[in-house]
């Protein structure tokens, strides 16, 4: 009997942030940590509610696995966002971490109150970073295997 070799897809995550140097530094850390993932990198909260819900010139963006979300965003904050994806059913499930420069209470507050994955104040510490980003990959390979492809 042949046995079928699997593989996990990569991880399909979306990165909302506004700043460039951040941007640079989160895709760097994804690359050099050695996590298999497709980034999609949008700078506005309000193209990341489109491509979550697939609509307009994202009808055909993949479902992200995980979200990556600053709060100080411009057309549509992150707190707004945060709050969109956690008020719907379907979206609810995405595993969203904040990575922001915010350090107010309320922020941290509401985004436990809203079940983030996790809530890192810039700059972020890369090491504690890829630390939860591996175990969410960890999490979500787990359940996700496909035949390998030939």
């Amino acid at each position: 009997m042949m046995q079928v070799e699997t593989v996990g897809r990569p991880m399909e995550v979306l990165l909302v942030e506004d700043s460039l140097t951040s941007a640079r530094l989160t895709i760097g850390a994804l690359r050099n940590g050695g996590i298999a993932h497709r980034l999609t990198w949008l700078k506005n909260g309000e193209d990341a509610i489109h491509f979550i819900r697939q609509q307009g010139r994202f009808r055909h963006a993949p479902r992200p696995d995980l979200i990556l979300l600053d709060l100080g965003l411009p057309l549509k904050d992150g707190r707004e966002v945060l709050a969109d994806i956690r008020c719907d059913e379907v979206l609810r499930t995405i595993p969203v971490v904040v990575l922001t420069a915010s350090t107010d209470p309320y922020d941290v507050m509401r985004s436990q109150e809203l079940d983030v994955e996790g809530y890192m104040t810039k700059p972020v510490d890369l090491d504690k970073f890829l630390n939860l980003i591996r175990e969410l990959s960890d999490y979500w390979h787990a359940d996700m295997l496909l035949p390998a492809m030939d």
